[in-house]
């Protein structure tokens, strides 16, 4: 009787053991699977960049840019429509800068120096919308290579010029607000720039048109991300003059050189 009760306890120990260690080689087997599947996609995807081809639906792309009369940030949505042809969407919010624009001290105390752009009329902020077309005309050849791609298109701006206030100190040392050329004209003493947050209300808005053409130089190291440098030429166009400097011709038609670091997905 004591060896049956012993040979059952002992059955009961190892059902209980291989109960436990079933799940166990389960979720082992499970993370194996996962780890072997992303081990095969990586392959794929360096099979891919290794023939020079970009075998995706569609891309969204984030990019810092600085042009030769200002900067801002860039989103690009993009459709592939052949292996080497896609369309895309760009939206982009900037300020553009005139090339006399220099800050100088316009007063100091004990814990600051304050500064104005002498001869600013207004910030000149852009919203950008437009539609281009990408074409890829040298594929990586290697993982280590870099797709290069033609892109060219256009769209609208909404811009909005924002009067630049400066704090002031007339002849009877009263402290006023107010923009250029009054500023110079009245001979006032500048105190310092009235800040962001001034002048939204008095703000014009001006519309326009834009075109561009680029080269977009790719080197991400698996083709299902971005990593790239497009450099081109802009041209803008708007309804009604843009407001810049005091004393300076305002200008309708604006021509710049840009380069924007590009960074994204494609799936």
């Amino acid at each position: 009787m004591k060896k049956i009760v012993s040979l059952f306890v002992a059955c009961l120990i190892v059902a209980t053991a291989l109960a436990q260690n079933v799940p166990a080689k389960s979720s082992q087997s499970r993370k194996a699977q996962k780890k072997n599947a992303k081990k095969e996609r990586i392959n794929q995807l360096l099979k891919q960049e290794e023939e020079g081809e970009l075998i995706f639906h569609k891309h969204s792309i984030f990019g810092v840019k600085l042009a030769t009369d200002g900067y801002g940030l860039t989103y690009e949505s993009g459709k592939f429509k052949t292996p080497r042809k896609a369309f895309l969407m760009q939206f982009e919010i900037s300020e553009k800068k005139h090339p006399k624009e220099k800050k100088q001290a316009a007063s100091a105390n004990a814990f600051q120096v304050n500064s104005v752009v002498y001869g600013k009329l207004a910030n000149f902020y852009q919203f950008k919308v437009g539609v281009a077309e990408q074409r890829i005309i040298g594929g990586k050849g290697n993982r280590n290579g870099v797709a290069v791609s033609a892109i060219y298109g256009g769209g609208l701006i909404f811009g909005l010029a924002k009067p630049y206030y400066v704090d002031v100190q007339d002849p009877a040392n009263q402290t006023l607000r107010r923009t250029y050329p009054l500023i110079i004209d009245s001979n006032y003493f500048e105190i310092k720039a009235a800040g962001l947050g001034a002048g939204w209300s008095d703000s014009q808005v001006k519309l326009g048109a834009q075109a561009k053409a680029a080269m977009r130089f790719d080197y991400g190291r698996l083709n299902d991300g971005v990593t790239a440098i497009e450099v081109g030429l802009q041209g803008e166009y708007y309804g009604r003059k843009v407001p810049q400097m005091a004393y300076n011709k305002q200008k309708q038609f604006f021509f710049s050189a840009y380069v924007t670091l590009l960074l994204g997905k494609r799936k």
